[in-house]
């Protein structure tokens, strides 16, 4: 059976002021994590923190290339969304379980069952082919 996004644990997320590491957030204005990044920061509240793999500040925010790369001061990262597709995505779930993040998103049209399950069976709290820009009407955000 496959991965269902439980709506508690969505709202929990997109309530709950944190750190997200946007991994594949760059400067690339035309890319969707660009804006959802800015809606993440601007309109949720939380700290983002880029991760792109030249390592780039986006946003004004200082990059880094993995998540490995993000110093102990900036964590522990509450959710680590996901905006790279769905055949690398399994890497940087393994990452996030690796530097103790506490939630994987997996943004729209990405999805990785089994990355979804190593992630619950760690611990974290998972969404999947979701959009908190999409939800937030939803939870009146």
């Amino acid at each position: 059976m496959g991965h269902t996004n439980d709506p508690a644990v969505i709202e929990r997320l997109m309530r709950t002021k944190g750190r997200w590491a946007i991994v594949g957030l760059t400067t690339n204005e035309w890319r969707a994590a660009y804006d959802v990044s800015l809606f993440i920061r601007d309109r949720l509240g939380m700290e983002i923190i880029p991760v792109n793999l030249p390592g780039d500040a986006v946003h004004g925010e200082t990059g880094y290339r993995t998540l490995g790369d993000i110093p102990a001061e900036k964590r522990p990262i509450d959710v680590v969304d996901c905006f790279v597709n769905s055949q690398k995505v399994g890497s940087v779930v393994d990452q996030a379980i690796a530097v103790g993040a506490k939630a994987v998103w997996l943004q729209l049209g990405v999805i990785d069952e089994a990355a979804a399950e190593r992630a619950k069976a760690a611990g974290l709290d998972v969404v999947m082919n979701a959009c908190p820009a999409q939800l937030a009407w939803k939870y009146n955000l």
